[in-house]
């Protein structure tokens, strides 16, 4: 059998030390302090197997948010699996942009929620908000219900499926925010990494730059906002330009360009104007 450090050299040799060190945390259901604070314990049969079969499917590649079937996001733990994108931190930054152009009696729709990571986010943040999410994947939408559930918002967010408005009809929101694919096709990307495993819809829509999904929200917002209404949308690390074009193309005004930790520009976002333009 072999000791806890035995076993987390041997999954360090095959992976990064951080990926590894959740890995084993997982296994033995422990944190990372307690495992450098006992690296002589002796695993279990069990607790060897588990460790060697997930080191396997780690070297293949799959993610390790999909072996552990769960990702941290916002300080949050949410469940994740095929049918879902793996929540990152970059979207962080949409969650923190939207929750200040939040009031405490809001609304807001989430477009393309995969695992309800945004809407489980703002609807804990703003408990009196009131969160519509939408998707087209009803295997998504099942993940996203268990989330609210574990959060206890369950209550607070209507799910609904369908392509992007398509299910809310003609309602209005305060505030609309996506983390929609914006993904070229064929970027050379798509092949590699975690993101061979992750569902393709939610990676890229097919378009040679990748922005038909956030020209289509952008069409279509105006019609679901409430004047001076939010929208705000992840797009990709290259995009911001293209990203506020077609937001001034449409109609918005008081335009933002976020940056992640990083420094680079991930959220784009505009309003609509509380009254009407009027034509000189």
């Amino acid at each position: 059998m072999h000791t806890v450090k035995a076993a987390l050299e041997e999954l360090m040799a095959a992976m990064d030390r951080v990926d590894a060190q959740v890995i084993m945390a997982e296994v033995l259901g422990v944190n990372r302090a307690w495992i450098a604070a006992n690296p002589m314990r002796i695993l279990t049969e069990s607790e060897d197997a588990r460790i060697e079969m997930l080191a396997v499917q780690r070297a293949m590649g799959r993610p390790v948010a999909y072996l552990l079937k769960r990702r941290e996001f916002y300080g949050r733990d949410f469940e994740v699996g095929d049918d879902v994108l793996i929540p990152r931190p970059e979207t962080e930054t949409l969650v923190e942009a939207a929750l200040p152009r939040l009031t405490p009696r809001a609304s807001c729709l989430d477009l393309g929620t995969g695992s309800g990571a945004i809407a489980v986010t703002i609807a804990c943040q703003r408990p009196e908000a009131r969160v519509v999410a939408t998707d087209v994947s009803a295997a998504a939408l099942e993940v996203a219900a268990r989330n609210a559930a574990k959060h206890g918002c369950a209550a607070r967010i209507e799910l609904a499926r369908g392509s992007w408005y398509e299910p809310v009809g003609g309602q209005r929101f305060d505030l609309i925010v996506s983390n929609p694919p914006y993904v070229a096709a064929g970027d050379p990307h798509l092949g590699r990494g975690d993101l061979r495993f992750e569902p393709p819809g939610a990676l890229t829509d097919g378009s040679p730059d990748g922005l038909d999904s956030i020209r289509a929200i952008v069409a279509g917002a105006p019609a679901h906002l409430a004047p001076g209404g939010w929208l705000l949308f992840e797009h990709g690390h290259d995009q911001a330009a293209a990203a506020r074009e077609i937001l001034a193309a449409g109609g918005f005004t008081g335009l933002v360009s976020l940056p992640d930790l990083a420094g680079i520009p991930r959220v784009a976002g505009g309003k609509i104007p509380a009254e009407p333009r009027r034509t000189p």
